[in-house]
């Protein structure tokens, strides 16, 4: 990401040059999670291009996977020979949080502003309302989901990624 900020034409990408401007306790502790939802500038699609222009780059002769949270269906959808070659990945909330502390990235963010619990809390609805957001427009676009919770084990998970995929 570090690398499509510095590619991005600043004209083209205004929610990330308010991003940027930002202390982090503007940008986690200070504002509620549906502004920071409305105005994170990945959310938002900008710089998507870049995305696109790097998996272009990549060899035609091998298959690729590309995952993030910067995929957005909207976006994705037109790219698509078919609505089976995306799958979106929607996590529980809770499933978001284990996943954090399992990373050991729980606090990363947020401990670096002056109100580390609330930006916490304020970063975990964030998401939460980003996930409710790509379930929704992948089930008004037809495009393949699946609702990730703790209790699916990474065999489970494995399975069903695979046969949603097909591969």
């Amino acid at each position: 990401m570090t690398d499509h900020v510095r590619r991005s034409a600043p004209g083209e990408t205004p929610y990330l040059r308010r991003f940027l401007a930002m202390t982090m306790d503007e940008r986690w502790a200070d504002r509620s999670p549906q502004t920071m939802l409305d105005t994170f500038h990945w959310y938002r699609g900008e710089a998507f291009d870049l995305i696109v222009e790097d998996l272009l780059a990549l060899s035609p002769h091998r298959g690729v996977i590309a995952e993030g949270f910067r995929l957005l269906p909207e976006l994705v959808a037109p790219l698509l020979a078919t609505p089976g070659h995306a799958l979106w990945l929607l996590p529980t909330p809770h499933f978001r949080r284990t996943a954090l502390e399992a990373r050991g990235d729980l606090w990363t963010i947020a401990g670096r502003t002056s109100h580390p619990a609330r930006a916490l809390l304020n970063l975990l609805e964030r998401d939460a309302l980003f996930t409710d957001r790509l379930a929704e427009t992948t089930t008004r676009l037809a495009l393949p989901h699946l609702h990730i919770d703790e209790a699916m084990t990474e065999d489970a998970l494995e399975a069903k990624v695979t046969a949603a995929l097909g591969l």
